[in-house]
Order: C-alpha cells, then sequence, then structure tokens
C-alpha cells in the first residue's frame, strides 16, 4: 500500500512539475534526486557492496532494467505533460498486465484462471479509467 500511495503521489507531483519545463529535463531531475536519496539511504544503512563480487549477468540485467525504467520514466513525464494524470496513470498501470504476461512467456511462472481474470479486470478498469468522455 506504501508503494501504491508513494506512486499516485508520483504522478501527482510530476504532472505539477513539468507544467513549466520540458519533460526530459524534469526527468532528469527527478532522477538525480532519486540517485541522491538511494546514495544516503545506502550509505547510512551500511549496504554498500563489493562492486567486483557482483556477477556479470547481474551487471547486465540491472543495466537493462535500469534502461528499462528510464525509457518508462521519459514516456511517463511526456504523456503527463500532455495529458490529465488521472488519464495517463491508469494506462501506464498496464504494466501489472503487462508484467504477468512476460513472467508467463519469459520467466515460465504459471497463473491460475482466477489470476488471469484479476489481469483482465485490471485491464479492463484501467481503460474504463483513462477513457476520456
Amino acid at each position: 500500500m506504501l508503494s501504491a500511495s508513494f506512486a499516485a503521489m508520483t504522478a501527482i507531483f510530476a504532472k505539477v512539475g513539468v507544467e513549466n519545463v520540458n519533460a526530459d529535463f524534469a526527468t532528469l531531475i527527478r532522477t538525480l534526486v532519486i540517485v541522491a536519496v538511494l546514495a544516503a539511504i545506502v550509505a547510512a544503512t551500511g549496504q554498500a557492496q563489493n562492486l567486483t563480487e557482483i556477477s556479470g549477468k547481474t551487471y547486465g540485467f540491472l543495466a537493462l532494467s535500469g534502461l528499462a525504467t528510464g525509457a518508462s520514466w521519459l514516456c511517463y513525464f511526456r504523456a503527463l505533460k500532455l495529458g490529465n494524470a488521472a488519464q495517463v496513470a491508469p494506462i501506464d498501470k498496464l504494466s501489472v498486465v503487462l508484467v504477468a504476461i512476460f513472467g508467463v512467456v519469459f520467466l515460465g511462472e504459471r497463473l491460475s484462471g482466477l489470476n488471469w481474470l484479476g489481469i483482465a479486470l485490471i485491464a479492463v478498469g484501467a481503460v474504463l479509467v483513462a477513457y476520456k468522455v
């Protein structure tokens, strides 16, 4: 619930934040804030790890994840610049549906019929909330 609450605040704060600035530059500012906060948390809690002990595979997939995150944020901020937060955010949350599909296809995860019904309802709900009358 905290993650969902922070994600909701992200949409509202970002919508206001991109009003008078280029969406890509706004994404850069947001990213710098995230890097600074995470660096402080890792330093304060002693969670830093020896970089040489991390495998190449791990670095590769974390790099791909970072690239996907950056692309997602760029698209999200551009969409917020153009549209209403109440319509942009639900479309962004279709990622839940895509994660389920990708998990099955690429990771071999199994979902029950009830799980698929929930995924379908999320998809339909997101589209209905985003639909502009």
